[in-house]
């Protein structure tokens, strides 16, 4: 990374507890558009939600601070995060 590059990162995320059926997808979709963040979400067969994250890694962090607290009707048990090479997404979707 040359000097002065910024500090790009990705995360992808496991969320693990009551995820689905309560609008969580939408809720880290906005989350993520108001930080700049690219990336997807979906919702998993076992009832978890995957997503990743792309961007600044301040922004990044942030994002999966409020994902481990969960929205005001989901909760989030456990919050797995694998570090992972940017891979340039753009925009946020929800899959």
């Amino acid at each position: 990374m040359s000097e002065g590059a910024p500090n790009i990162c990705r995360a992808r995320v496991i969320a693990i507890g009551r995820v689905q059926g309560v609008g969580f997808r939408y809720w880290v979709r906005s989350r993520a558009a108001s930080l700049g963040l690219n990336g997807w979400v979906r919702n998993m067969p076992n009832g978890n939600v995957e997503a990743t994250f792309e961007g600044l890694r301040e922004h990044v962090e942030l994002l999966l601070r409020w994902c481990r607290e969960g929205s005001s009707v989901a909760y989030v048990d456990q919050l797995d995060v694998e570090w992972q090479e940017p891979e340039g997404e753009h925009g946020f979707a929800i899959r």
